[in-house]
């Protein structure tokens, strides 16, 4: 007999004597368990969480919402509120409709999680966006030393994204899902009401896949997270691709740039477009329109992340979310070539003598940094071009402003032009380096409101203040930078060795390497001899985008960075905003009070 016959026979009597002592049936067909538990025996706990923020690092759950089900049939519920131990912020009340008073008395998540985990003890855990549930649920059990148990996790959002086309919804919010199948519930951001809701979309979903010929829990889990069929027609794309840092550059059958990315390996980022790891729905679109795939190596890491920010505003590919359009920026502008200057939201920075603030990512924003400004220096506030002609002629417009005296009505005639103008040399001083005066009006009358127990309003004062103050501070970084007439730089590269940056005006104009253990000078010369040619321009950001300057920045604030060569100075203002910003910072920053277990609820004074 064979070796191979001689262990198929051992098998067989073992299998013969293990029937004859009772331990196994004799029979060696596999039956249906093996095949995995189906679905209609398969104990679904569908959770939904509300938190105070999106990082459980940071944030804390407000309230649990759990529906439990078996084959279509409800089995129970469960449903609290939280007290999340930190003030809610306001707009997450707007949100929600969770007030700090609706969880001053509810129980703290240490004493929640032990009858949670109870209720969903040998269950399947379900969840839309289940990464985000499932985190806050893991990070509450690791702070208060409670095991967290092997839940399988099935996400509706990603099975969401497997079955359902664009035609049938424009995307996978659970709202949007409800509606689609006709929920009985509807999102309210209220966690029990979006777990009952999950839980007609997930019977919904179970539906579409069973004809795909998924009936088992072991098959719908794999089958959320398996590619799709152009993903894995289309893996010959990513054949060739080098194993280095640069860009990417997805194109269609037209060479119409659908999609730029960055990596520091070309090879490993762009295969992982067509595996089973990439599950965000519009990039699996994007795969399917995909023809071919462009590479551009890049000396530097640098230079790829710069490289992605010029051709996502260059091709605007429509798969790109971020830095399509760096024209959009918002600008605070002081009009000093008007004989009265005002303050004004522009889109462009130009060479006429103006100072400039920002950008702004919106005009909210912008107008609340303006209003802060305004509440530090009386600028005049209208939007008519003010003329000394037009006062003498008596044809300017006067406003309410000068008659409750929050303007001089320079309009009017009452300020002259001299006394004018040192409000409007304040405001620049104020822009281009010293910020306290905006701090010191912004303070007094927030510590007024606030006495006055005036809260809305004084809150409404700290994000006027923040909004100029992130402003400035952001500003006067990138001015500091566009002023100089050249910067070259070094960071230690991955492989040993530096890699080089030339930076000119803001602009990044060049980069390269030094190997290991070689002479540095020669390649500084050849970096900065091949380097682009660039001219200054109006404005904090120079020759460049805000957001390409921002990525130098960050460069050269990484650990190891050298500055190699410095042509003009680089500084900022010694009572700039960039002293104020971590103030700012830690003014948002979820409060993390010690307990006072006397009285609990209550943070120690």
């Amino acid at each position: 007999m064979s070796e191979v016959g001689s262990t198929v026979a051992a098998m067989t009597t073992d299998r013969i004597a293990d029937w004859a002592a009772g331990r196994t049936a004799p029979g060696v067909q596999g039956t249906l368990d093996d095949l995995g538990t189906p679905l209609a025996d398969v104990t679904f706990v569908v959770v939904d969480l509300e938190t105070t923020g999106g990082s459980p690092a940071e944030s804390a759950i407000t309230e649990i919402g759990a529906v439990k089900v078996r084959g279509g049939e409800h089995l129970g519920e469960f449903g609290t509120l939280v007290d999340p131990g930190a003030p809610i912020p306001p707009f997450i009340t707007v949100l929600t409709g969770i007030t700090q008073q609706m969880v001053t008395a509810a129980p703290r998540i240490e004493s929640v999680l032990p009858a949670f985990l109870e209720f969903a003890r040998g269950c399947v855990l379900v969840a839309h966006n289940a990464p985000f549930d499932m985190g806050f649920l893991r990070a509450a059990c690791a702070s208060h030393g409670y095991a967290w148990p092997s839940f399988p996790v099935v996400d509706t959002a990603d099975l969401a994204r497997r079955v359902l086309t664009r035609d049938e919804v424009p995307n996978c919010r659970l709202g949007t899902l409800a509606r689609f199948f006709r929920a009985g519930t509807e999102p309210c951001h209220r966690a029990l009401a979006d777990a009952k809701a999950t839980v007609d979309v997930l019977h919904g979903l179970i539906e579409r896949i069973g004809s795909f010929g998924v009936q088992s829990l072991e098959e719908m889990r794999a089958f959320a997270k398996t590619p799709t069929p152009d993903q894995q027609r289309k893996r010959h794309l990513a054949d060739g691709m080098p194993s280095a840092p640069g860009v990417y550059l997805f194109e269609d059958a037209h060479g119409e740039v659908l999609y730029v990315g960055k990596s520091g390996d070309l090879r490993t980022r762009v295969r992982s477009y067509f595996t089973a790891s990439e599950t965000r729905r519009r990039v699996r679109e994007m795969v399917g329109l995909a023809e071919s795939v462009r590479p551009i190596v890049c000396a530097t890491g640098l230079e790829a992340e710069v490289r992605e920010l010029r051709l996502i505003a260059e091709h605007k590919p429509r798969y790109n979310r971020r830095s399509k359009f760096p024209e959009r920026a918002l600008w605070l502008k002081l009009t000093l070539s008007e004989a009265f200057p005002r303050l004004s939201i522009v889109r462009e920075c130009r060479d006429d003598e103006a100072v400039y603030l920002g950008p702004f990512g919106s005009t909210r924003v912008a107008e609340e940094a303006r209003a802060a400004l305004h509440e530090a220096v009386p600028l005049r506030q209208c939007t008519q071009r003010l003329t000394p002609r037009l006062i003498e002629q008596g044809r300017a417009r006067g406003c309410v402003l000068g008659e409750i005296g929050r303007c001089g009505a320079p309009c009017e005639g009452r300020e002259p032009p001299d006394a004018y103008a040192r409000h409007a040399d304040t405001a620049r001083s104020i822009m281009e380096g010293d910020v306290r005066p905006v701090l010191a009006a912004a303070q007094v009358r927030i510590d007024r409101l606030a006495v006055e127990l005036r809260y809305e309003e004084a809150a409404a004062q700290r994000d006027r203040l923040a909004a100029f103050v992130r402003a400035a501070a952001r500003a006067q970084r990138l001015a500091a930078l566009a002023g100089c007439p050249q910067l070259v730089a070094a960071r230690p590269g991955f492989g040993g060795g530096w890699d080089l940056a030339v930076v000119r005006h803001g602009r990044l104009a060049g980069t390269g390497t030094i190997p290991r253990g070689a002479h540095p000078w020669p390649y500084v010369d050849a970096v900065v001899a091949t380097s682009e040619t660039v001219f200054p321009a109006p404005g904090p950001a120079g020759s460049a985008t805000a957001e390409e300057m921002e990525c130098v920045l960050r460069w050269l604030d990484g650990p190891g960075a050298r500055l190699v060569e410095v042509d003009g100075t680089w500084s900022c203002p010694v009572h700039g905003a960039e002293g104020l910003r971590a103030r700012i910072d830690r003014a948002y920053a979820p409060v993390d009070h010690e307990r006072d277990t006397r009285r609990p609820g209550r943070p120690l004074r």
